[in-house]
């Protein structure tokens, strides 16, 4: 178990009286690798970018059909509405009721958010104040830190890797720490480490929450990205669940809609009232033409979302078929869009971020390194099936070369 305090504070490098909060912020540990990688591409050189969850592949022509469709209409261009238009929302519980069963009130159990993320800090916002403590999955996909922080709370990060050792220490800590955690972050399908549960994982949270006092913030961002057979579970579908939490979903991985920034927290209609006021004072909610397109999307576009996750099935088999070829050590994801792999042992003592910026200037290919995502990340890469089956065999080649044996005695 680790206090956020542990986490190393940036200096202040604005040159200005900014706020106590901005100094909690430790620095941007990808920041290295980003400008390396924009260096190379602006030289003209392939990058195999397997760094971010940013999808290649473009939504539905459907979709992109419908927004052209909407952009003619000169009312879509006005302010629209900040917890999303109603049929939006009405979509949303249609979708939710078929997929998993749950019954949700569009108007005041549903809200639409500017993404996922956008919604999550808001929450936080909304939460969170001055000796408030979140517990986070760690390794911890960052922004679920550093919500927390720029809310003004502090994070305690637990292992996540073994879920029920998580569900543990979940409860000690609720035991032993005084005032006790204000809310539990949980994320499942996991990112970075690609940890996934059953459904008995939230039958038992939520007798947790009801114990302890507590609330829970569930990020699906990965709900249908799911592989070998394997559905994951919501939050939302066990019984309780609407007394103690909410769950944030997007269309950024589903629908390849990352752009559009779509996405929705459904649950607890206090902690949804509380965002949405939240929001009332930043935004005026999402471009109306992008809300009508991803209608459209949930209505009539299942296919292309089962046939997405298929092909990322697809990528993860190819690159997980390489890497374990070249002799790493790999979990094979069943579910979201990362592959989450252990450093080989003759690099492991360089740590992942020298090891990403080998892999990047002499390989040409963009990882994550495992330390970005907290002090349980390191020793691992993690890699974005996003690029196409062809780019990743690429990318092993790469990896191969400036990892063979000669190469690792020279690191």
């Amino acid at each position: 178990m680790r206090n956020e305090n542990e986490i190393p504070v940036a200096d202040n490098p604005f040159g200005i009286p900014v706020a106590e909060r901005m100094k909690r912020l430790p620095p941007y540990l990808f920041a290295k690798i980003n400008k390396v990688k924009y260096q190379k591409r602006v030289a003209g050189i392939d990058v195999i970018d397997l760094g971010m969850g940013n999808p290649t592949d473009p939504p539905d022509q459907m979709v992109q059909d419908k927004l052209a469709e909407a952009l003619a209409d000169p009312k879509n261009h006005r302010y629209s509405v900040a917890n999303g238009i109603k049929n939006l929302r009405v979509e949303v519980a249609k979708r939710y009721w078929k997929r998993y069963g749950v019954q949700l009130n569009p108007d005041d159990e549903i809200i639409a958010t500017i993404g996922s993320k956008e919604g999550f800090s808001h929450m936080c916002l909304a939460l969170m104040g001055p000796g408030d403590t979140a517990i986070v999955p760690s390794p911890t996909f960052p922004i679920h830190t550093y919500a927390v922080i720029l809310a003004s709370g502090n994070a305690i990060h637990l292992d996540v890797r073994k879920p029920d050792v998580f569900l543990q220490n979940i409860a000690y800590t609720c035991e032993h720490l005084y005032p006790k955690p204000k809310l539990v972050i949980a994320n499942f399908p996991h990112n970075p480490s690609s940890t996934c549960i059953e459904k008995d994982f939230w039958v038992e949270l939520v007798k947790l929450a009801k114990k302890y006092g507590f609330l829970v913030l569930s990020d699906f961002a990965y709900a249908d990205i799911c592989y070998d057979g394997y559905l994951a579970p919501s939050f939302l579908s066990v019984p309780g669940a609407l007394d103690v939490g909410v769950e944030f979903t997007t269309m950024s991985k589903s629908y390849s809609m990352a752009g559009w920034r779509v996405g929705f927290c459904c649950g607890n209609k206090e902690m949804v009232r509380a965002l949405a006021t939240i929001k009332g004072y930043y935004d005026y909610g999402i471009f109306q033409a992008i809300q009508i397109a991803a209608i459209v999307a949930m209505r009539h576009t299942d296919a292309s979302v089962d046939a997405l996750a298929q092909e990322y099935e697809k990528r993860r088999d190819v690159l997980c078929d390489g890497l374990e070829r070249l002799g790493w050590e790999i979990d094979r994801p069943k579910a979201g869009m990362f592959v989450w792999a252990k450093i080989p042992e003759p690099f492991a003592k360089m740590g992942s971020i020298d090891f990403a910026m080998k892999l990047l200037e002499e390989g040409g290919v963009a990882v994550s390194p495992g330390r970005g995502f907290g002090e349980e990340g390191e020793g691992y890469l993690r890699l974005a099936i996003v690029e196409n089956s062809q780019r990743l065999r690429q990318a092993v080649r790469e990896i191969g070369r400036c990892t063979r044996p000669e190469a690792a005695k020279a690191s």
